[in-house]
């Protein structure tokens, strides 16, 4: 077992945290504490990594860099098992993972900019900047015939993915039209992903009901509209630059291929494959700009995004969105299937009350290698997990949150 604590990177950083005070990660990173200044026990924080090992040895995935902060301080940062199983790199601090629809959140927060700008309302239509969308047809259950839509899409709709637009994964009428029409060519651009999408019917009327789908990669097709410059560049200048995400982009710059992660998927006697043609997985490094999908980041990143949530739109002196626009963002807007939904985020409802869990309020979202991070305004808590596997099938997310929670001690000690 290989497990690096990013804390502890030197002795000095040792006598730091022993004496009860705060080192800074290199370069970018948040400050950090020892475990029980901000209201953790660090013997149970110890217990992550092992029990994310267990996976790791039984060959069900490669290897995991877990990171828990507190009130702006990190007191868990470790990796465990190997970024690249082929040739045995282990996972390190600096790794860089594919996130997939953990990009959702940060083309979000691009969209709240542009709001928080007085550039449009959430209620607008989207024709009113992708004429595009105009006269939208709507499938009928069935999906043998269509009609006129009844209600134009909002720019909220889009947020809170009732756009009626999905993904098209499936096997129904509607999901022909997605595969044949090939979305996420690569080599196009966000306009001519929009120009198919206009062709398409709408699953059901916006607002009707909450449907996971490119709603979000239109949205990045918005702001590359309103904002006047290309997505990516806005996303480095409005937030990846000002908050220092330094490694955060729809590509993988040559000299930091080294740190890329390998992608991996389950194979059917329960060990590893790679994923060669799997998306993001191709051997440009350079991805379509999919706001809904398209990001690659690093832990590191990731917690220094979320903390400027929890922060209230702020972090290290730059103000991103107002506190009133953050707290906009995670109120439960839309009631779905297993929860609630914000502009860009899972809701936690608290129903697992009196178990170690998330409380309620808390907001989320995961990707699709097994990403997941979690913002618990309540405890003043963030939490990352990074991995590279094209599955769901195990639980180590479920742990890490268990494991979270459990060493979490009581408010008042953190307080002190």
């Amino acid at each position: 077992m290989r497990i690096l604590r990013y804390t502890l990177l030197s002795l000095f950083c040792i006598c730091l945290l022993a004496c009860g005070g705060a080192t800074v990660l290199p370069e970018h990173g948040l400050p950090t504490a020892v475990p029980a200044d901000v209201g953790f026990s660090a013997e149970k924080l110890d217990e992550i990594a092992p029990t994310l090992q267990g996976y790791v040895d039984k060959g069900q995935t490669p290897g995991f860099l877990t990171a828990v902060a507190r009130k702006g301080k990190i007191v868990h940062f470790e990796t465990v098992g190997m970024r690249d199983v082929e040739n045995e790199k282990p996972v390190e601090a600096d790794t860089i993972f594919r996130i997939y629809s953990m990009s959702k959140p940060i083309t979000s927060v691009a969209v709240m900019i542009l709001y928080q700008d007085g550039h449009f309302q959430l209620d607008d239509p989207v024709e009113k900047y992708i004429p595009e969308f105009k006269d939208m047809k709507v499938f009928n259950e069935e999906q043998t015939e269509t009609h006129d839509a009844k209600t134009k899409m909002t720019i909220k709709h889009l947020l809170t993915h009732t756009s009626g637009l999905v993904y098209g994964w499936g096997d129904k009428p509607i999901d022909k039209f997605y595969g044949e029409l090939r979305i996420f060519r690569r080599g196009s651009t966000l306009e001519e992903m929009v120009q198919k999408l206009a062709k398409i019917p709408l699953l059901h009327e916006p607002g009707q009901r909450w449907t996971y789908g490119v709603s979000t990669d239109v949205l990045g097709y918005l702001v590359e509209v309103v904002s006047g410059m290309p997505f990516e560049d806005f996303l480095q200048n409005r937030l990846f630059l000002p908050l220092s995400m330094v490694d955060t982009a729809f590509s993988v710059p040559k000299e930091k291929v080294e740190k890329f992660a390998a992608l991996y998927r389950p194979t059917e006697e329960g060990g590893l494959q790679l994923a060669r043609n799997a998306p993001l997985a191709n051997d440009d490094l350079s991805f379509f700009p999919s706001g809904g999908g398209g990001l690659v980041s690093t832990t590191a990143d990731y917690l220094r995004f979320c903390q400027m949530l929890l922060n209230g739109g702020e972090l290290d002196g730059v103000r991103i969105l107002s506190e009133e626009n953050v707290k906009l963002m995670h109120y439960p807007h839309f009631q779905r299937r297993g929860g609630t939904f914000g502009l860009g985020f899972g809701i936690a409802t608290g129903e697992n009350d009196g178990e170690a869990r998330r409380a309620k309020g808390s907001y989320s979202w995961g990707g699709a290698a097994a990403t997941i991070f979690w913002i618990d305004p309540e405890n003043e808590l963030v939490a990352v997990l990074m991995t590279q596997l094209l599955s769901n099938r195990y639980g180590f997310g479920g742990d890490f949150e268990r494991l979270t929670y459990q060493a979490l001690t009581n408010t008042e000690q953190a307080d002190n």
